[in-house]
C-alpha cells in the first residue's frame, strides 16, 4: 500500500524583489522595463515561476540562496507601482527593511550597476509612488544603468537598447541576480558590497 506523500510546509517569506517596468507588450525590451528583465532572470536561475496574479502584481515564490523570495512585477504602469507593493509587504508581513526594488537609472551607463540601502525618489516616477505608499525611503534599491538621453528622457525610457549597450545590461543582470543570491544567503550588507565591488 502506498502512502500519499507528505508536502513539506511552506516557509513564509523573507525578502519582497520587486523589479519595476511597465506591463504590455509594446514596452518590451524597453529601457525602462530592465526591472522586469532582472526579475524574470532570477525566477529562471531558480526555477520560480512567475505565475501568480494577484495584489496588483504577477509573482512567484521560491528558494533564492538560503531564503525564502517572493519575485514580484507590477501589472500596474510604473507610476503605480506602489499599489502592489504596498499589499504584497501587508499580505506577507514584510516590512521596509526587507524590500528590495530593481530599476533604471539614467544617472549610469549600461552595464553599470550600484546597490544602495536607501533613497530618495531621484525623479524616478516608480520610486515616488513607493515611496508615497510605504510613507518611507528607507528600503533598499538596486539601480541598472540605462544611459542618460540628449534631450527628453520621457522619450529616451521607451526605447530599445542597441547590440552593444544590450551586452552591458545582459552583464549587470547577472551580477544583480547573484548579489540577490548572497542577500539571501549572507544578508543584504554583504549584497551590497557584491553588487558594487569594482569589476
Amino acid at each position: 500500500m502506498f502512502r500519499r506523500r507528505l508536502r513539506e510546509p511552506e516557509l513564509p517569506p523573507e525578502w519582497l524583489i520587486v523589479g519595476l517596468g511597465n506591463p504590455g507588450a509594446q514596452y518590451k525590451g524597453t529601457r525602462h522595463n530592465v526591472g522586469f528583465e532582472a526579475i524574470e532572470i532570477i525566477a529562471e536561475r531558480h526555477k520560480i515561476k512567475l505565475e501568480t496574479r494577484r495584489f496588483d502584481a504577477v509573482y512567484g515564490t521560491g528558494k533564492v540562496g538560503g531564503s525564502v523570495m517572493i519575485l514580484a512585477k507590477p501589472v500596474t504602469f510604473m507610476n503605480k507601482s506602489g499599489l502592489a507593493v504596498k499589499q504584497l509587504m501587508r499580505h506577507y508581513q514584510l516590512g521596509p527593511e526587507k524590500l528590495i526594488v530593481i530599476t533604471d537609472e539614467m544617472d549610469y551607463a549600461p552595464g553599470q550597476i550600484k546597490m544602495r540601502p536607501a533613497g530618495g525618489a531621484g525623479g524616478h516616477n516608480g520610486h515616488r509612488s513607493i515611496i508615497q505608499s510605504l510613507t518611507t525611503e528607507e528600503y533598499a534599491r538596486v539601480k541598472i544603468g540605462i544611459g542618460k538621453p540628449e534631450e527628453s528622457g520621457v522619450d529616451h525610457v521607451l526605447t530599445r537598447f542597441n547590440p552593444e549597450e544590450r551586452v552591458g545590461v545582459e552583464s549587470v543582470y547577472k551580477i544583480c541576480a547573484e548579489g540577490i543570491e548572497v542577500l539571501g544567503t549572507y544578508g543584504l550588507e554583504r549584497a551590497i558590497t557584491a553588487i558594487n565591488s569594482p569589476r
